[in-house]
């Protein structure tokens, strides 16, 4: 952790939290951050990051596998938690673990006093503020779990932005850069720092904060 926020800097993070798994320390080692002029939002990824779906489907910790009624009681435990340890760092935003969630489940969020949601890809037309995806994701899960390499991940952010140039998808959606610090080999490091660089340093370039930082650089 202490790696990713200082090759974050100042630049926005939102960190996707797993409340099960969230030792109390980490809001004391956020607050620092932020004290040194550092932006952080947490969000809430899950509540354990557990598979419900069975052998034959791709895993899902809120796929359809289990009743809507008990997915909600889960997630609005697993928020007030968040909320209590992080208190206004905290944004009520869900990103669900592995990117899967149930459309039952989508339309109930509300229930569980979620206001938003964050998965990968392009948002769908309509969706607006409420979701905000990110859509670079410098891993090769399926290749050796290592850095995808810089063609890979900067074809992903070049395709996202010119989608949105085109009104091929919505233009006022941020391109999010995706990282899993835990994962990461010495090429990831090395991109997500040249990039946040790159980034900062372009006139066009702005990454958001608030809210929105779902689309910046997101953990």
């Amino acid at each position: 952790m202490s790696r990713l926020l200082d090759v974050a800097g100042t630049t926005s993070l939102t960190l996707a939290v797993i409340p099960a798994a969230t030792r109390d320390d980490l809001a004391a080692t956020l607050e620092a951050h932020t004290a040194a002029g550092g932006r952080v939002l947490v969000v809430q990824h899950g509540y354990a990051h557990l598979n419900h779906a069975p052998p034959t489907e791709k895993t899902a910790e809120y796929g359809p596998h289990r009743t809507v009624e008990v997915m909600i009681a889960e997630l609005a435990q697993g928020r007030e938690g968040l909320e209590s340890l992080f208190g206004d760092v905290f944004c009520p935003i869900l990103t669900p673990p592995w990117n899967r969630i149930a459309p039952a489940l989508v339309s109930r969020l509300g229930d569980a006093g979620l206001v938003g949601l964050s998965t990968f890809g392009a948002r769908p037309a309509g969706a607006g503020s409420t979701v905000t995806n990110a859509h670079v994701d410098i891993i090769d899960w399926r290749g050796g779990r290592g850095f995808a390499g810089e063609e890979a991940a900067l074809s992903a952010a070049v395709s996202h932005l010119s989608a949105r140039r085109t009104g091929a998808v919505d233009a006022d959606e941020p391109t999010g850069l995706l990282t899993h610090h835990r994962d990461h080999d010495d090429g990831c490091w090395r991109f997500v720092d040249r990039f946040i660089a790159a980034v900062a340093s372009h006139p066009a370039g702005l990454w958001m904060g608030g809210p929105a930082a779902a689309a910046g650089l997101r953990q």
